[in-house]
């Protein structure tokens, strides 16, 4: 694609936060066209569900939250707390089921917040129930779940918005402006990489779950396990049951960073290789270390993750770095900084507002809140327009796809050649089968209905 091409096709899916004054609220995007407000449900109220929640509000806050579901008695009951601080002054209805809860009532939005393995079939009973979804990152537990949401979006009509959000921070479109605008030269390699001790190093000893905690139906469809008390909430991401590594954590977002600013697809090939080499006393099952090259023909972006010592760059542990001819760009959620071979450097600060996501209730000089309330702000736009949100549903499918290769490559011990056009892996008939995982019983795979 030649300069003045890349330059229109970016025009034509870049949104602008220029009219977004983050501090006030909108007016109209949490009404119908009739004037009525949206009514929202979540679906799993832990950590992120609630962080998107809560920035909905602030964009929206006409917005009806009418119910909330959660197998965690605890935890749901502090959501709806939150609710009521924001000025909702309803009550929303409580379920521990959400089949129960889609099946009650109409709602416009729901927000799916839950563990990685309930991503697909939260999604997709969401949609069927006739629902706009937000859905948290990565957006599937094996390729053939996200293909399945990607059917069910486009053959429902529904607008789907993925909780990439480094899409709608202002700073990385600053990034992405001076980048096509052809300032690095020709860039051919990002590297990307995580060096934060995220990992799970618990020992504790199986024991009953908290009252109130239903372990079982939690565990959805990912094998039944001895339950431990870091299981839940949040350090579940430490298992393979339940999600896809740090990879799929923490490796997406930067990936779909470099993804959208690139312009770039589905890799033909990927190759990762990593383990469990230092912490071995822990119960965490995915890897300490991993490195992962992901192949797009004319560039090449790289991930590399220790969950121990320190990183390269203390001021970009968790990163992008877009190399070109011209200059190099380091990119992270403070702002970035630009070393050319010819020129000027170039610093450029985050911007940041009061929030609290990562502190609730207290505030903080938080460098995420304005994303994701411009995230908000662009999905609600697009609820209304129909048009297909700047983190759409197939986009979450290509960047989730990609770190899902590399765990398998892992695993496998091998590089994997993807045939994107099909959905296959090229000439390896094992790789092949582990496109689609195993679901317990009673649970059924969305791919069986959606393929």
């Amino acid at each position: 694609m030649n300069r003045r091409a890349f330059l229109q096709a970016s025009a034509a899916t870049a949104f602008s936060l220029a009219s977004f004054n983050p501090l006030r609220a909108g007016t109209r995007l949490g009404l119908s066209a009739s004037g009525k407000p949206l009514k929202a449900a979540v679906l799993g109220t832990g950590w992120f569900g609630m962080v998107n929640c809560r920035r909905m509000l602030e964009v929206a806050p006409e917005i009806e939250v009418a119910a909330m579901c959660d197998v965690d008695q605890k935890q749901i009951d502090g959501a709806v707390k939150q609710v009521l601080e924001k000025g909702q002054k309803q009550e929303p209805k409580k379920f521990n089921d959400f089949r129960m809860c889609l099946a009650d009532d109409k709602y416009d939005i729901v927000i799916v917040g839950s563990p990685d393995h309930w991503h697909a079939m939260l999604a997709i009973a969401a949609m069927e129930a006739g629902a706009d979804v937000y859905c948290e990152k990565p957006i599937s537990k094996d390729i053939a779940e996200g293909r399945a949401m990607l059917v069910a979006a486009r053959k429902l009509n529904r607008v789907v918005q993925v909780g990439t959000q480094r899409r709608s921070t202002p700073h990385v479109k600053k990034a992405m402006e001076y980048i096509r605008e052809g300032n690095l030269g020709t860039v051919s390699r990002v590297e990307t990489c995580c060096y934060y001790h995220m990992r799970s190093r618990t020992t504790a000893a199986d024991c009953a779950p908290p009252e109130g905690f239903d372990f079982d139906f939690w565990s959805g469809p990912a094998p039944l396990v001895a339950y431990h008390p870091e299981i839940h909430p949040r350090s579940w991401r430490s298992y393979w049951e339940y999600g896809n590594g740090i990879c799929g954590d923490m490796c997406v977002h930067w990936l779909d960073t470099a993804r959208y600013i690139l312009g770039l697809g589905q890799p033909v090939r990927v190759a990762s290789t990593g383990g469990i080499f230092v912490e071995k006393q822990s119960r965490a099952n995915i890897a300490d270390t991993q490195s992962a090259l992901y192949d797009y023909g004319n560039v090449q972006v790289t991930w590399d993750y220790r969950a121990w010592g320190r990183p390269d760059n203390e001021k970009y542990p968790w990163a992008a770095t877009f190399i070109g001819d011209k200059g190099t760009m380091r990119l992270n959620l403070e702002g970035y900084d630009v070393d050319l071979f010819s020129g000027k450097p170039l610093h450029v600060e985050a911007e940041r507002i009061e929030s609290d996501t990562d502190t609730y209730p207290k505030l903080q000089n938080d460098p995420v809140a304005l994303a994701n309330r411009g995230h908000w702000k662009n999905f609600l736009e697009c609820i209304q327009s129909r048009e297909k949100p700047v983190a759409d549903i197939e986009q979450g499918h290509q960047s989730t796809l990609a770190c899902i290769l590399a765990n398998m490559s892992m695993k496998l011990g091998r590089e994997l050649k993807w045939d994107g056009a099909r959905g296959k892996i090229i000439g390896d008939e094992q790789a092949q089968a582990m496109l689609q995982g195993k679901y317990r019983e009673p649970w059924q795979h969305p791919a069986l209905k959606y393929a």
